[in-house]
């Protein structure tokens, strides 16, 4: 199961491997990116130089280096490096990795037990390697790209380091291809290859802080190459990848600019404009999944309890471009842009919201009130936990009044409906609440 790829390998072999398999950085110095964890002053460096490496979970996007990094690790602290898919691996697969672990601890080597998407295995399956993490047997290094505190167990989390990686920066990606460019070895230097500063911008435009997407483009536009010598210019990026590169800084102002022209087209309830600007953003090379979640915000900030489906709108937007991909689930995301910019609209819970974090600034965390605090126990009962407390349910409309803010706070109002939508209907019926009718 092991990976041979520190070992020197044959030319013969290896250059039948794709170029991002054969350019897989063999150590520090050779990664790119990710400075606040491997940097001089990183931490997972610092855990090296120490010889003490701790269970971790990476958790990022795909192409930043979780794979690499694990590698690394395994082959500086001479682990025997196990990697195992979440996908497609069973218990049997685990048992198998245990029992050779167990061995090697006898012999007095470190193993390093790799899964990829950890987060597919279920709570049960999790808990299976709480033993072995505890007793020294395995170093488990997990990776995702899903948040681990939703998605790997508590028990688990507890015992590992969880490092978060980022997508690449532009001058991350630079540095990758320009390695590849120029490695004679393991790269494309036995040609004389050379990169227009322009096309610098769309491999990072298009790789979207992937390094492996960046280099897959420059392989493709070496297979594409006859010459022994040649110039990648953004023409040859467009022909391998056939994307519409438009000239689009997504750390510059006009990145910003059209995410602002997309939000206010929408708040504006302009359904023309807020598909064109939606649609640019993506023709220009911003993740699809970017532009939902840019949409999903404006549904809860901008239209809230206006049109409560608007927030059901974005989510499916964002579930049916899982499933479908490019380019097909794209029209899903222009479909919720619309229905945005043709929603009613109110921000009243976007302003509640502020009301609140201003409050929890400037003021400390009061208790919760005696009479609204769970009472699962004898013990809290006597101590008044619960005690005076009214259901809702016993009561005519099902409302009653009492007060549920810390003292301090008592009578404080956060949420103010509009008379927009389906909030009209809202604040009428708080209206009655509150005048006792």
């Amino acid at each position: 199961m092991q990976d041979d790829l520190f070992s020197a390998g044959t030319p013969e072999k290896d250059k039948y491997r794709p170029l991002a398999y054969r350019m897989r950085p063999a150590n520090l110095d050779e990664f790119s990116g990710q400075e606040q964890a491997v940097g001089k002053k990183g931490y997972l460096r610092g855990f090296l130089e120490k010889g003490s490496i701790p269970s971790i979970i990476f958790w990022g996007p795909p192409g930043t280096g979780k794979t690499t990094l694990a590698m690394i690790i395994a082959k500086h602290i001479n682990a025997e490096f196990i990697p195992l898919s979440a996908v497609n691996s069973g218990t049997k697969e685990v048992k198998e990795v245990l029992e050779k672990a167990r061995l090697n601890h006898a012999r007095g080597k470190k193993t390093i037990m790799f899964i990829d998407e950890i987060h597919r295995f279920n709570k049960s399956q999790q808990d299976g390697f709480l033993p072995h993490v505890e007793n020294g047997t395995i170093i488990l290094i997990g990776a995702t790209t899903e948040n681990p505190s939703f998605e790997v167990n508590s028990a688990l989390l507890s015992r590992a380091r969880v490092i978060t990686l980022k997508p690449l920066e532009e001058e991350d990606i630079r540095q990758i291809v320009l390695r590849a460019v120029n490695d004679k070895e393991r790269g494309l230097g036995k040609r004389k290859i050379g990169i227009h500063d322009d096309a610098f911008k769309v491999f990072d435009l298009l790789s979207n802080g992937d390094a492996r997407t960046a280099l897959n483009i420059l392989e493709m536009i070496d297979n594409m190459k006859t010459q022994e010598s040649y110039e990648i210019t953004v023409d040859d990026i467009k022909e391998v990848t056939e994307k519409n590169t438009h000239f689009y800084d997504k750390g510059g102002e006009e990145h910003y600019n059209i995410i602002s022209a997309l939000h206010k087209s929408m708040r504006d309830s302009d359904p023309d404009a807020a598909a064109y600007w939606a649609a640019r953003m993506m023709e220009s090379g911003d993740a699809p999944l970017y532009v939902s979640r840019r949409i999903i915000r404006f549904a809860s900030e901008d239209i809230g309890n206006a049109d409560t489906n608007a927030l059901v709108v974005a989510l499916a937007a964002k579930e049916s471009y899982d499933f479908l991909g490019s380019p097909e689930g794209e029209l899903a995301i222009i479909q919720s842009a619309v229905y945005m910019a043709t929603a009613p609209k109110s921000n009243a819970v976007y302003m509640a919201h502020n009301l609140v974090k201003e409050d929890l600034k400037n003021f400390r965390d009061d208790p919760v009130p005696m009479h609204i605090r769970n009472a699962p126990t004898k013990l809290m009962k006597e101590l008044g936990y619960g005690k005076g407390y009214k259901y809702a349910h016993d009561y005519e409309g099902h409302y009653v009044k009492q007060d549920h803010l810390p003292d301090r706070l008592k009578g404080k109002k956060y949420y103010e409906p509009t008379d927009n939508g389906a909030e009209a209907q809202i604040k009428e019926r708080m209206k009655k609440w509150q005048s006792g009718s």
